[in-house]
């Protein structure tokens, strides 16, 4: 296993980790992800394979005793006194008003991440959610959020913003609240200014001196739609036949542009995942007939736009709710929807990093995942507050990881963590 004996980056703890979108940004920014913390079996060892050096604990949060992640910081070689905790606990709990929602039994997920916060005492936060949770009746939960954040010891950033990832450069339409805390002994982090913009609403002298064009779909993965998908085996696209120029740059399969700072993966020289679906003859000319930026009829699925953003790309239901998958977007010039590997560009995930195998798993971890590209901006965020110049900061060559990780099914990898495979219900399958 890697080892780390000591470390010049600061250390991030990143909680309910998914696959990892959120610890790929924050890389990005100069942190070292030392620990994650994510639920389903299936996310965690992929998230392991990606992050090799990173400690990262399979198990329900509430089971997660802060003791048992500052001896894992320890055993390291890290510092304990940690730079920065992110995280987006799920919140449903929203009730009447007059009702303390912060105690709804179902948003016992945010007081497990308060629990963390209040006892490790990181620098700084960052909390991420839907924007739902700042409109109507929910505001109260936000309001009483941000008081608990505050009794600990906490500023947060106000007002509170909910930032778009497309005007930070994504070529996506996804907007998340975030909220910024800053323990009150350190200077305070701001939210990023935004640097991406629509040329046709923004003063055009403003625009030339401050503000980018939108990153369209097309300029993210044009280079893959002159190749052939895989529907059996995943061969792998040699590097050769890919095309990362422009803003393709920065998906190059080594660290690069916005990901310079990534430590250095091992990598085969293949990028892995354009992997899509089988569709019917019928589903294809039904395909065929939509207008791009238009959503078709039967399917509901939005036909993507070359020259557009691509719609916010969702992870569907979980195993116990039936395994739905969220609906995909059909390419804005081949009559299929788009690929794994094209749903992680437009996610802004590079091409070095990997997910599992199947479509549906794949599909799943893409849709839960924080766009990095915009947690990259949020924990450079953190570095500037934390005053940290990056181009000091070290950058290793990990371990290669065993590639058959990524086809796990969900019992084999909770052997794998030594965790019951009933955590998360099994997947129905229709006969």
């Amino acid at each position: 296993m890697f080892n780390l004996t000591v470390t010049e980056r600061p250390i991030a703890i990143d909680l309910f980790a998914g696959c990892g979108g959120m610890s790929l940004g924050l890389e990005a920014a100069g942190f070292d992800v030392a620990i994650a913390v994510e639920f389903d079996a299936v996310h965690s060892i992929v998230h392991h394979f990606n992050f090799p050096y990173c400690n990262t604990i399979c198990r329900d949060i509430s089971q997660v005793k802060s003791s048992e992640i500052l001896y894992a910081l320890k055993s390291k070689g890290y510092k304990t006194d940690v730079d920065l905790i992110a995280g987006g606990p799920p919140c449903q709990g929203f009730s009447h008003i007059g009702k303390r929602q912060i105690d709804d039994p179902r948003n016992s997920l945010v007081f497990e991440y308060l629990r963390i916060i209040s006892e490790i005492r990181p620098k700084y936060f960052l909390f991420e959610n839907v924007p739902g949770i700042a409109t109507g009746e929910h505001r109260q939960f936000l309001e009483e959020l941000i008081r608990e954040f505050e009794s600990i010891g906490y500023n947060v950033q106000k007002p509170v913003r909910i930032l778009d990832a497309s005007e930070y450069g994504a070529p996506q339409k996804r907007k998340r609240l975030i909220l910024i805390g800053s323990r009150s002994d350190v200077s305070p982090a701001k939210y990023p200014e935004s640097f991406c913009g629509n040329v046709s609403s923004i003063n055009s002298d403003l625009f030339s001196e401050k503000i980018s064009p939108l990153t369209t779909v097309s300029e993210s993965i044009s280079d893959l739609e002159k190749i052939d998908p895989f529907t059996e085996i995943d061969s792998g696209i040699p590097i050769a036949n890919l095309d990362y120029l422009g803003k393709r740059e920065k998906y190059s399969i080594q660290p690069h542009s916005i990901f310079a700072l990534c430590h250095k993966r091992t990598v085969a020289g293949l990028v892995y995942g354009h992997v899509a679906s089988v569709h019917t003859q019928v589903s294809i000319d039904r395909f065929s007939k939509v207008e791009p930026g238009t959503v078709e009829p039967k399917s509901r699925f939005l036909k993507l736009s070359a020259n557009g953003l691509c719609n916010t790309l969702r992870a569907g239901t979980n195993s116990d709710k039936g395994a739905y998958t969220a609906p995909r977007p059909i390419h804005y010039s081949i009559p299929r929807c788009i690929t794994v590997r094209e749903a992680a560009r437009l996610h802004t995930f590079p091409d070095w990093f990997q997910f599992h195998k199947t479509i549906w798993h794949g599909f799943r971890e893409i849709g839960n995942a924080v766009i990095p590209l915009l947690s990259k901006e949020l924990g450079s965020s953190v570095i500037d507050a934390l005053g940290i110049n990056t181009t000091k900061l070290n950058c290793k060559v990990l371990e290669k990881m065993p590639e058959a990780l990524l086809s796990y099914n969900m019992s084999q990898a909770s052997e794998y963590w030594g965790i019951a495979d009933d955590v998360i219900p099994k997947r129905k399958r229709l006969a």
